[in-house]
């Protein structure tokens, strides 16, 4: 018997279809966005300790950190179609790396 075409069951098959793509895709694909990831999370850290100690001002670090990311979600949005799917994997996993690395450092200091 086929379950019934509802709200929950679209959201549960968009949710599964999206980690097993994930999953199933070319070693490729995963190899650039788990790089993409890493790289982005290195990044991210280092930014943020590098600048701090230039600058000695933990907000303009955090603002900057913010403009750079809003930016790539600007660009991101503005493409029509998919254009270069690796390329716009990689930048988005670079962006996520990033904040991942700027939440682990608030973390680490406590604000």
């Amino acid at each position: 018997m086929r379950s019934q075409n509802t709200k929950l069951n679209q959201i549960q098959n968009k949710a599964s279809n999206y980690f097993l793509d994930s999953i199933v895709t070319s070693w490729k694909r995963r190899s650039i966005g788990l790089i993409a990831l890493l790289l982005g999370f290195y990044m991210g850290g280092n930014i943020t300790v590098y600048f701090l100690e230039k600058t000695g001002q933990r907000p303009l670090v955090v603002l900057c950190l913010v403009t750079l990311i809003e930016i790539m979600i600007r660009l991101r949005s503005n493409v029509k179609g998919d254009q270069w799917p690796l390329f716009w994997l990689a930048i988005d996993n670079f962006r996520i790396g990033i904040i991942y690395a700027v939440v682990l450092e608030a973390f680490k200091l406590g604000s």
